[in-house]
């Protein structure tokens, strides 16, 4: 029955340190019968450094935080207007890989985008979506006790100069676009709606619990 229900949760605009705290702390605790929670949330400025750290890649930081991650993957940016979906999904339970996991989160990217008439794709080996040879949305996972954290981060409506600032996903040739280069009347509350809708298909969801986190 569990893995029916997931609980989805809009934290708004927070510090990436204090949803990150949330996050560790709720996999620690979790059990066989918790259940699984995908949170929707929007960070201040901040550049995230994956596992793969590597010093060359970034540019000029511009008194922008730079903070190391668990997650996969390698440095990115953050900010307003980024829809940020963390997963905190048990893997083991639901029977399904982190490459399966992986595959099912961009393909509710591209269903979501779809949705708005912005034909994407993704790359063997280059994990991610892309638009017209751009980045619109990163990945990066970590699986900790059999579940996952962390997750995507689509551009919606941001500003994306400080991915100038760095090589986003350590490649010089990445450049980044967000979907308010191709309809500026999408709104982040438009394309959660969108994201529940496909996460629930993938996942197999029948019935969804949607609380917000800070009222928990």
């Amino acid at each position: 029955m569990q893995n029916k229900i997931i609980i989805f949760r809009n934290l708004g605009l927070e510090h990436w340190l204090t949803t990150v705290h949330k996050m560790n702390n709720f996999t620690i605790l979790r059990n066989l019968y918790t259940l699984d929670e995908v949170w929707f949330v929007e960070h201040y400025p901040i550049f995230t450094q994956g596992q793969i750290n590597k010093e060359k890649n970034i540019i000029f930081p511009n008194n922008i935080s730079l903070v190391n991650t668990d997650r996969g993957g390698q440095i990115t940016y953050h900010g307003p207007g980024q829809q940020i979906v963390y997963f905190l999904i048990n893997l083991k339970r639901r029977k399904i890989s982190i490459r399966q996991i992986i595959d099912i989160m961009q393909k509710i990217i591209i269903e979501t985008l779809d949705h708005f008439s912005i034909k994407s794709y993704t790359k063997k080996k280059y994990p991610g979506v892309y638009v017209h040879k751009k980045k619109i949305c990163s990945l990066g996972l970590r699986v900790k006790k059999g579940s996952t954290l962390h997750g995507l981060a689509l551009n919606v409506n941001m500003d994306l100069t400080p991915f100038n600032y760095i090589y986003p996903c350590g490649d010089v040739n990445i450049k980044m676009t967000q979907i308010k280069d191709f309809n500026l009347s999408i709104q982040l509350m438009d394309i959660q709606k969108i994201l529940i809708q496909k996460i629930s298909k993938f996942l197999g969801v029948t019935m969804i619990n949607g609380k917000d986190k800070k009222n928990k």
